[in-house]
């Protein structure tokens, strides 16, 4: 069975509670228990993975080409900022899809440049939570491709 992971940066394990008017009210939690019906679903297997920090993101990007089949990443923050992360999705080789709940493109400015999309293979933003199964879906058809 193709497995993938599902990277999430920094703040969105307070998903539910802040900026609601951006992120809804759906947390991290039901976000990943949808992610897991649907890979099931669709006999995909995700290991769902969160972090505050930069490191601890970046590690987990270096392990995808040994154990992952390919990599769905919600940035956040990290999106129009890092460039170690930027660096770390150009060393694997994996296909890549970046994703955001709320779209960025009409938000503030300095979250209208996505760094890290220079390294994907597309980008899902904008449908809330959907965002991750039309990313899985995605994914699959990539890997399946």
């Amino acid at each position: 069975m193709k497995k993938i992971l599902i990277i999430n940066g920094p703040n969105l394990n307070l998903l539910g509670s802040r900026e609601k008017n951006f992120y809804g009210d759906t947390t991290l939690k039901k976000i990943e228990s949808l992610c897991d019906q649907h890979c099931k679903k669709i006999e995909i297997e995700c290991m769902f993975f969160q972090s505050n920090h930069e490191g601890e993101i970046i590690e987990k990007i270096h392990s995808a080409d040994k154990d992952f089949d390919g990599i769905i990443i919600n940035p956040a923050a990290f999106t129009h900022t890092s460039i170690a992360i930027l660096d770390a999705l150009r060393a694997t080789s994996k296909p890549k899809i970046e994703i955001h709940i709320s779209n960025i493109y009409s938000r503030e400015d300095y979250r209208r440049k996505s760094i890290t999309s220079e390294a994907v293979n597309g980008v899902i933003c904008g449908f809330g939570e959907n965002g991750y199964v039309l990313a899985i879906d995605a994914i699959k058809n990539i890997i399946y491709s």
